[in-house]
């Protein structure tokens, strides 16, 4: 279904694929990184919705699951959260996390820009939903390149 070519070296793919896994050992919560080249739609969120759903993220059992979208030759991005922890954070939370991407991305420090996200998304997933000792990993922590 989707395509593994990486678009950043195996360095930067280890780097945030720990991000993910650190990010995830503090809460039930799933985090998924989807990045391609070109955005299908002007607006990058309506892609994001679309491999939401795609990726199953939609089913995780406490609708924690946030998904981090980019596409780099078009320079968009979009974070995506179910409603579970929509609900916990609202629209500030979201916002907060564009400009920070949107801030290291200018300066050309991609996986700064997604590791950081990452790790903040984690802290607030930690809050609301905290780790438990029955949690299991419901969607995988790797990278997926479109």
């Amino acid at each position: 279904m989707f395509k593994k070519k990486p678009i950043f070296n195996e360095e930067q793919n280890k780097k945030l694929v720990s991000a993910i896994e650190d990010a995830e050992k503090m809460t039930s919560g799933e985090i998924r990184v989807y990045v391609e080249l070109k955005c299908k739609y002007v607006d990058p969120m309506l892609r994001a919705q679309e491999l939401f759903e795609k990726l199953d993220m939609q089913n995780t059992e406490k609708h924690n699951g946030v998904l981090v979208y980019v596409a780099m030759n078009d320079r968009q991005f979009a974070i995506l959260g179910d409603e579970g922890i929509h609900k916990k954070v609202g629209d500030h939370f979201w916002q907060k996390q564009a400009e920070e991407m949107r801030s290291a991305f200018r300066n050309k420090q991609y996986i700064k820009g997604i590791s950081t996200a990452v790790r903040s998304i984690g802290d607030s997933l930690k809050t609301y939903f905290p780790h438990q000792s029955d949690d299991i990993n419901e969607l995988p922590d790797d990278i997926i390149y479109g």
